[in-house]
């Protein structure tokens, strides 16, 4: 089963919810500006699964997606873009670009790096840089939203296992350097026939904290960085998929947040 397997496919499975986090982004938006937000730029866009779910959401809604793998966008213009109504497809662009220094015309409204893909960044410098950048490519009451996840966890070596409809899929740390931060990490894929797509995905990342990212976007320029953290169940103290300003959170093994900086 592995050999006929499409490891973007089972990401996009696996790893993504573009619908939760449209929704999350959108109601954020609004509640912060007090009006609708139209044109967003994905930065590390990879199959621009979130930029087709934008635009399907509004016949204003324009999405810009960067990324600078030629074969990850030709995936996703050939299986994502393809799906789209022909004035839906009218409204989304693909550039093959370094998020750095790509230029891209006119500001955006939203710009988002989801999927921690900014932990490629090893330096303070060159993740203050970026961030620099994304402030300077929002209009004037524009936000950058991030993901970011942490816990006791994520500076262990480990695998973590889950079950989906005819694949499982494992997260693994298969490196931490404490000295440095630097961390690989890897995604597996296996299948019920016993096969395996080993390594389907690889990153090399710095494991960023929280307070490292928040004092890096307040250095940047970013007038207000907000954290949101998970709600939980007060029977089960299970988290509940809704996501609130904190300023404090649950000491958690593992924990998943976003980042809102508006500018």
């Amino acid at each position: 089963m592995a050999d006929r397997a499409d490891r973007h496919t089972l990401y996009e499975r696996s790893v993504q919810n573009v619908a939760f986090e449209y929704k999350f982004i959108n109601k954020t938006f609004r509640k912060l500006r007090a009006r609708r937000p139209s044109y967003l730029r994905e930065d590390f866009c990879g199959t621009a699964s979130m930029c087709c779910e934008w635009v399907r959401h509004g016949k204003g809604n324009f999405a810009v997606g960067v990324d600078i793998d030629p074969q990850v966008l030709s995936w996703g213009r050939k299986h994502n873009l393809s799906r789209l109504k022909a004035q839906e497809r009218l409204r989304v662009s693909l550039v093959q670009d370094d998020v750095c220094s790509v230029k891209i015309e006119p500001p955006a409204d939203v710009i988002l790096a989801m999927n921690f893909s900014y932990q490629i960044f090893m330096t303070r410098k060159k993740l203050r840089d970026y961030f620099r950048g994304v402030r300077k490519a929002l209009v004037k009451d524009g936000i950058f939203f991030m993901d970011v996840f942490g816990g006791s966890d994520a500076y262990l070596e480990f695998k973590d296992k889950r079950k989906y409809k005819g694949f499982s899929y494992t997260w693994e740390h298969a490196r931490y350097n404490p000295i440095d931060g630097s961390m690989r990490c890897h995604i597996h894929f296996s299948f019920p026939d016993g096969s395996r797509l080993k390594k389907a995905f690889t990153y090399d990342w710095r494991l960023w904290t929280l307070p490292e990212l928040q004092e890096l976007l307040d250095a940047a320029g970013f007038s207000r960085i907000t954290v949101y953290w998970e709600e939980t169940d007060p029977k089960t103290g299970e988290g509940i998929d809704v996501y609130s300003p904190a300023t404090e959170g649950d000491a958690d093994p593992v924990w998943i947040c976003y980042l809102v900086a508006e500018k």
